[in-house]
């Protein structure tokens, strides 16, 4: 019974201590549209915003419809390119990366 009480708790804090800082790495994305333009905001889970990073817009197929940088504070704006939904992509740092939908149903 020790040694089974011995390896799941070694299990567990291994385990624990690999998913930490795999945590801290993600990249957060959050897109809306006012009017005619789409606004995004890109972070990391502790609140620092993604400066530099590459956003990419996709039209329903997957093809590029336009790319730009965010700002000092995560934010990107651009002119809606099409009345479809779109994948917003973003490239931050060190390869992270995460995309958001969004739907044309969404406007």
């Amino acid at each position: 019974m020790r040694p089974f009480f011995v390896a799941t708790l070694f299990v567990t804090l291994c385990s624990l201590f690999s998913a930490g800082p795999a945590q801290a790495h993600k990249v957060n994305i959050f897109a809306y549209v006012e009017g005619d333009t789409g606004y995004t905001e890109s972070y990391f889970p502790d609140g620092k915003p993604v400066e530099g990073g590459t956003i990419e817009v996709l039209g329903p197929a997957g093809n590029k419809l336009l790319e730009g940088k965010t700002d000092q504070e995560g934010l990107f704006s651009f002119p809606l390119p099409a009345k479809d939904d779109l994948t917003i992509v973003i490239n931050a740092s060190m390869g992270h990366k995460s995309k958001f939908l969004l739907k044309k149903s969404d406007r």
